[in-house]
């Protein structure tokens, strides 16, 4: 056995590497800084209008700008050097913030100010996500995601209540002044902290017809399409937290039910990612992608039962557990990306997210109107799980056998971040590549039936000995 089998890579294996502490300390400010001038404007233009219409459209500030960004400036990161292209788009939101410091700006301009602003996030983030797998390989890169995506989470809920804080203590315009150090300090430690490394894309074509290619490929290639679908789900699975306020109202919560409510789902993946990231292998992890993105949505059917606060933060924090498939889904899909169109890829995969979130929220939201929150939850949870069901039955086809026999015949092979896809490897390995029959009943029939009868059986082990009642029924 080599020793990259005999020993796998550790979370100190990922921090040990000089580029990626710089990567993830410029996400940290970067993240933080985004939430810091999202709460301070939308606060400064409800102070001077009294106008909850226009604090929307600069709340809206987070979502809207990205449909510009990712789709025409994300292939910016293929283009031109990544590096060069983080460290200017810091440089240019950092400017675009300090230019809202101007005293007697419109409210208009502080709007507009806050979009551009925004708008150059897409393109930061397309670069980061593309040259992460040039400073980390294999293990080490899902290591890498799961680290990303747990600060991602955590720096949203924590960054907007430390944003509230921050402008309640100093005010707005200087809140404003600390998010433009913010995007200085993440443009020092990416231009200091990672390698020069030249374009990847051999042409430079315009942007329409990058966009264009990018399109071509991911949804032209069926096994990218099905992960950039399962990566979508996160648009239904999580209206909870859209809708957390008139959720906590009904069960009688105020602001810090809302909070717990919204929490919930993120410390459920927080803690069990270190988990499935060291303990299950990468091809055990393609595999449960499908039956656990199953999981993600079914578990939230149980809303339904009008379950009571420490219930329902229980059920979020279960479907947030069930959601790390996420990472074998950003592994897999770095896998099959050309490097060259690796950005906008990237970028597209942001848009389709950024866009299904903010019509999820705004439905569910109308929908809220209407039905109990708790309605329109499970009814979340039952449609994406029924999507999911036909996503996991269709990436079964496509993701390799798992266990020892796999391990075996594809032991001197590529790694699997390096693999081609699936249907090659078959036809290059021939009958090499195959399992008996009976072990891969044994495999399907453990996979999806067992894990979800297992955390099932958990979830009632652990909440009946409580004495909570599961439903509150009405009067």
């Amino acid at each position: 056995m080599s020793a990259s089998l005999a020993r796998r890579a550790t979370f100190r294996d990922v921090f040990a590497v000089g580029e990626f502490r710089a990567l993830w300390a410029s996400q940290i400010l970067s993240v933080g800084g985004d939430r810091l001038a999202l709460v301070a404007l939308t606060l400064l233009v409800y102070d001077r209008t009294h106008s909850p219409l226009l604090a929307a459209v600069a709340y809206a500030a987070g979502y809207v700008p990205w449909v510009i960004g990712g789709l025409l400036l994300s292939g910016l990161a293929d283009r031109l050097p990544r590096r060069q292209v983080m460290v200017t788009c810091d440089l240019i939101r950092a400017a675009l913030v300090t230019v809202m410091l101007v005293p007697r700006m419109p409210v208009t301009g502080l709007i507009g100010l806050l979009y551009a602003t925004t708008t150059f996030t897409a393109p930061f983030e397309a670069a980061r996500s593309a040259i992460l797998p040039d400073v980390l390989k294999g293990e080490r890169y899902a290591l890498a995601a799961a680290i990303l995506q747990t600060t991602i989470r955590m720096g949203i809920v924590v960054g907007a209540a430390v944003g509230g804080v921050t402008v309640a203590l100093i005010g707005a315009r200087s809140a404003l002044g600390v998010d433009a150090v913010t995007f200085l300090a993440s443009g020092v430690l990416v231009r200091f902290g990672t390698q020069a490394r030249v374009a990847v894309a051999k042409s430079s074509p315009n942007a329409l017809t990058q966009l264009g290619g990018g399109v071509r490929l991911v949804f032209g290639d069926k096994a990218l399409r099905t992960l950039l679908m399962l990566g979508w789900l996160v648009a239904l699975y999580e209206i909870p937290e859209g809708i957390a306020a008139p959720y906590a109202a009904r069960l009688g919560g105020g602001p810090v039910a809302t909070g717990l409510v919204i929490a919930s789902g993120q410390i459920g993946a927080v803690l069990i990612t270190p988990v499935f990231t060291r303990k299950v292998g990468p091809l055990t992890r393609s595999r449960w992608m499908g039956p656990m993105a199953v999981c993600t949505c079914a578990v939230l059917v149980a809303t339904i039962c009008r379950p009571d606060l420490a219930i329902s933060m229980a059920i979020f924090a279960l479907s947030g557990a069930f959601a790390i498939y996420q990472i074998a889904a950003n592994t897999a899909f770095v896998a099959r990306v050309p490097n060259q169109q690796r950005a906008q890829a990237f970028g597209l995969a942001n848009v389709g997210l950024v866009v299904g979130q903010g019509i999820a929220f705004m439905t569910g939201g109308a929908a809220a109107e209407v039905v109990p929150p708790s309605t329109v939850i499970a009814f979340a949870g039952g449609l994406s799980a029924l999507i999911a069901c036909g996503l996991a039955l269709r990436w079964r086809d496509m993701s390799p056998a798992v266990g020892r026999h796999s391990a075996r015949h594809l032991r001197g092979h590529a790694p699997l971040h390096r693999q081609a896809p699936v249907h090659a490897v078959r036809s290059r390995l021939g009958p090499n590549l195959r399992i008996g029959p009976r072990f891969r009943s044994k495999c399907r029939a453990w996979s999806f039936p067992s894990l979800f009868s297992a955390a099932v059986s958990l979830f009632l082990f652990i909440l009946i000995p409580t004495g909570h009642a599961w439903c509150v029924l009405p009067s």
